[in-house]
């Protein structure tokens, strides 16, 4: 089958699908959450994690306010909650309310835990950098939340009990199929 060459990226969903994230924070009195399909884990020691946020949305300007933010992981089953805080972008509205989210408190930062999180990462903002028309907020991993149960014993997520809410693009959700994982064993780097 031949490939299509293109100089236009499009809507840039060839590298789809990923796992989507629902960034908390709050700032005095505000709070707010968003859905992240672009995110990723920069560290190990120290213990660091990307979230990109346009400065179009509310939660830019709160992140750089409470230079705190948290990292909340859904299963597919509540995926319906990372479209609502992703569509629907506002100052005024609580979408927490709005939305019927439930929460959790926070154990080092002030940004909402999501309770039907499966994982969250409480972050201290420890750097930010603009890339094209998006930030780069870097924040430490101050407290991990972790429900047990969804987690194998080497600490990856057991498919066989959670299902990750991954993203498509276009607004289409998926989750990845229950078959056994395939352990691939490759060259080993001692460092790790």
């Amino acid at each position: 089958m031949p490939k299509i060459h293109e100089i236009s990226i499009g809507r840039l969903y060839h590298y789809y699908p990923t796992t989507v994230a629902v960034i908390t924070v709050k700032a005095k009195e505000k709070s707010t959450a968003m859905a992240a399909a672009w995110h990723s884990a920069l560290s190990y020691d120290p213990p660091l994690y990307g979230v990109l946020v346009s400065p179009k949305r509310f939660s830019h300007n709160l992140i750089l306010e409470a230079k705190e933010f948290a990292v909340n992981f859904l299963p597919f089953e509540k995926a319906e909650i990372i479209a609502q805080v992703g569509r629907n972008s506002t100052k005024e509205a609580d979408k927490f309310q709005e939305f019927s989210i439930e929460l959790e408190k926070p154990l080092a930062i002030s940004a909402p835990i999501l309770k039907d999180a499966y994982a969250a990462y409480e972050c201290h903002l420890v750097d930010h950098r603009d890339y094209g028309d998006h930030t780069l907020f870097v924040g430490e991993i101050v407290m991990v939340h972790r429900l047990e149960e969804a987690f194998s014993p080497e600490g990856v997520p057991d498919l066989s009990r959670v299902r990750p809410a991954m993203y498509l693009g276009a607004n289409l959700y998926v989750a990845p199929s229950r078959e056994e994982p395939v352990r691939l064993v490759g060259t080993v780097h001692k460092e790790y």
